[in-house]
């Protein structure tokens, strides 16, 4: 495909100032009739959506192979997304902002005098290191997530600990406190682990990530001689976030969608997140051919997320308070096309996982906007943890309402998962999560048409809503408090409309 010249956009002073003071997209001249959700939702084709997989893909292949941020693959992803948005009317801005990046030059581990295949984990500290394999207890339900977990014979010793209970950097951080030399952490599901201790480089032991199969193996070797070498090499990256808004609707009440656009280093990264990505490309083009909407909508394409969800941070840290406040909601779409997929909307209401995170008033209404779609259309779907482990994350810890959608990563499908939406039980959601088989090929078309589609319907149900956001006595877009409640029957005048 032939791409167009790099854009440069326009330099966020302050993000959203801009985008609430400024006209961000010209009225289309000749508006199409206004539709009701569902008709809006059938406007969004699957295969509209996936022309632009093609694109992001034709872009990888011609940029090493990845579309990481701080690089030509991201940077020609951009002015892509761009490139369409200002076809269609809209003015697009560009936040910059820089970020560290690594790149792992060693990651080698051998055991016993025997070579094990390791990852060495995101802003691990390098070196190489050696001593005794110390063997946590197998079967705790949060290994190596208490100091208690490890004991005197810790200290000058390379730790294999399973995954599982708590965050990897807590593990790695308890061994380092113990005078662990080396972290190993073997997978608790099948499938290679990519681990993060986080966005920033860590301190204390090098670590790495293991198979499960290749973590059973080792249990029975406590004491074995073992080197973990890791050489991870940090350097300073610039890149941006892609922001725009629809010039009508009203600016106190935006309910903002957002994706991220970059991939991992090791693959072209079309689940993730090419398919979130697409989604709200085409229901943002489609949105400019409709008459304008009761609220403002506001689209972005996060940079740097997988370097620990850096752009949209960025994003929300760059708002005044006035401005977050002027924020209804936030929906999150991160790998909306898996493989193996499940159709998962966010469990803002904890009804099945009970969340690791604060829960800002009003999510739950989000929520209920995808589920009650699901279910008139008579669609399966799941309750996915509400985690703050994608974009969203900064904008809840600002108390701005979310949700989203997602169809599964590394964890594996279980028998009832797989009798509701068809798949393969005992396998990966996305078996090419994190890897180059992330590709156009290994993409759910199905998954990805149902999401499209749910993206798009909650789009304009959201950008037409009538009612006042309420939390306890107080009414959002006149007090501007974070958040809404009282979700029940709130939609039904959309979503009676098929």
């Amino acid at each position: 495909m032939s791409l167009r010249p790099r854009r440069t956009g326009l330099t966020l002073a302050t993000a959203t100032a801009a985008l609430a003071s400024s006209l961000l997209v010209a009225a289309p001249a000749v508006a199409a009739p206004h539709p009701n959700p569902n008709g809006f939702a059938n406007r969004v084709s699957t295969e509209e959506v996936l022309g632009h997989l093609r694109a992001l893909q034709g872009i990888a292949d011609a940029n090493g192979g990845n579309r990481a941020s701080g690089t030509p693959g991201y940077d020609a992803s951009g002015d892509y997304v761009q490139g369409l948005l200002e076809d269609a009317g809209y003015q697009v801005e560009r936040q910059p902002f820089e970020f560290t990046s690594s790149r792992t030059l060693t990651q080698t581990l051998t055991v016993g005098g025997q070579a094990v295949d390791v990852i060495a984990m995101t802003s691990s500290p390098s070196g190489t290191v050696q001593g005794p394999l110390s063997v946590l207890a197998a079967g705790d339900a949060t290994p190596g997530c208490e100091a208690t977990d490890y004991g005197t014979g810790t200290a000058g010793s390379v730790v294999l600990v399973s995954r599982g209970g708590c965050a990897f950097a807590v593990k790695q951080q308890l061994a380092s406190a113990a005078g662990a030399v080396g972290v190993v952490v073997y997978n608790n599901t099948e499938g290679p682990l990519n681990g993060t201790l986080g966005a920033t480089p860590a301190t204390g032991a090098p670590a790495g990530g293991i198979t499960q199969a290749a973590g059973q193996a080792l249990l029975g070797q406590a004491g074995a001689p073992t080197t973990l070498a890791i050489d991870i090499r940090t350097t300073t990256t610039s890149t941006f976030n892609i922001v725009a808004q629809t010039p009508y609707g009203d600016a106190d009440n935006v309910i903002m969608m957002g994706a991220h656009l970059d991939s991992v280093d090791e693959g072209p990264g079309i689940n993730d997140n090419g398919t979130g990505s697409a989604a709200i490309l085409q229901t943002a083009l489609e949105l400019a051919q409709v008459a304008p909407t009761r609220n403002a909508v506001r689209f972005a394409w996060w940079g740097a997320e997988e370097s620990g969800l850096i752009g949209s941070s960025t994003y929300v840290d760059s708002l005044t308070e006035a401005e977050r406040a002027q924020i209804t909601g936030y929906l999150n779409f991160d790998m909306v096309g898996s493989p193996n997929y499940v159709i998962g909307v966010y469990d803002s209401n904890q009804s099945t996982y009970p969340a690791p995170v604060a829960v800002p008033a009003g999510s739950e209404s989000l929520e209920q906007v995808f589920t009650d779609y699901f279910d008139r259309k008579g669609q399966p779907w799941v309750d996915t943890e509400f985690s703050g482990r994608s974009d969203y994350q900064g904008f809840i810890e600002a108390g701005i309402p979310a949700t989203g959608l997602f169809t599964g990563a590394e964890q594996l499908k279980t028998p009832e998962e797989a009798a509701l939406f068809g798949g393969t039980a005992g396998v990966a959601y996305d078996p090419n999560y994190h890897s180059p088989g992330d590709t156009i090929a290994n993409v759910s078309t199905e998954a990805l048409g149902i999401n499209s589609k749910a993206i798009a319907f909650a789009t304009l149900t959201l950008a037409d809503d009538p009612t006042p956001l309420v939390v306890g006595d107080e009414v959002k877009g006149t007090s501007h408090a974070a958040g809404h409640g009282n979700s029940a029957g709130r939609y039904q005048g959309h979503l009676a409309v098929e």
